[in-house]
């Protein structure tokens, strides 16, 4: 697995994750850029997902899977940026950590 984060015009990449689903893949980058956001300082962040399931999972609309459950704990223990931080769906074409990944791998 391999996620990316972007920010502010800057990505992270981290790979070598290990193996997973990509639901495993998808609450890794929330929680990565969950830990950005607060190392970053930024105040009111907006994480944006491609992952339809896991936004919803994470905001608490509908119920986590008890497979992901402990993806889903670990993201609610970090600590947050000031402000109130939302998690909002967008579409893949617009997922700039998406796109940083897709052309790594020359797609």
């Amino acid at each position: 697995m391999e996620l990316a984060v972007v920010a502010g015009g800057q990505r992270w990449i981290e790979r070598d994750l290990g193996s997973g689903t990509s639901m495993d893949a998808e609450w890794l980058a929330l929680i990565a850029a969950m830990r950005r956001a607060h190392a970053l300082g930024l105040v009111d962040p907006v994480l944006l997902g491609d992952a339809a399931a896991v936004i919803a999972q994470a905001s608490g609309r509908v119920r986590c899977p008890p497979a992901y459950r402990h993806h889903m704990e670990r993201f609610r223990a970090l600590p947050q940026p000031p402000g109130r931080v939302r998690i909002r769906y967008i579409k893949r074409a617009q997922n700039l950590a998406g796109i940083a990944l897709a052309a790594l791998h020359g797609r």
